[in-house]
């Protein structure tokens, strides 16, 4: 089951949609849904969040806490929608495009693939790429 939550005003739009699109990420991954939690959050929240479970004093824009067992995916992940509004001024996109792509890529580490090194971050921007464009053939989720 995925479920959104805020911790500041920000409420997802398209829910229903977007879930759809997920789970599709998901099988086609060769994963199974279990309990993922997308927790929409300020600057702050997720900097303390950093802070206090990784000890980096960093501002970002997501943060995964992977449960999955196996291949099925458990997990909660937070997402600074104040970073998501700044990104995407900075790449000249769209809010929601912004968005989605971080949203996609916290369950992308639920899959198991990394980002810490420039090989692992080029892999995960193809898997974030073809989400996005797969986004496309879901009715109603096309926002920009």
């Amino acid at each position: 089951m995925i479920e959104f939550f805020s911790e500041n005003d920000f409420q997802i739009q398209k829910e229903e949609a977007l879930i759809g699109w997920l789970s599709t990420i998901i099988s086609s991954e060769k994963c199974a849904l279990g309990d993922i939690s997308f927790i929409f959050c300020s600057d702050n929240f997720l900097h303390g969040i950093n802070l206090e479970f990784l000890n980096h004093d960093a501002f970002t824009d997501i943060i995964s806490f992977d449960y999955s067992l196996g291949n099925e995916l458990h997990g909660e992940i937070y997402i600074s929608t104040e970073r998501i509004t700044e990104n995407a001024n900075e790449l000249n996109v769209s809010f929601f495009d912004e968005l989605h792509r971080v949203i996609v890529h916290g369950i992308l580490h639920l899959c198991g693939y990394k980002d810490k090194t420039i090989e692992d971050a080029s892999k995960m921007r193809v898997k974030e790429n073809d989400a996005l464009a797969a986004r496309e053939a879901v009715k109603g989720l096309k926002v920009s």
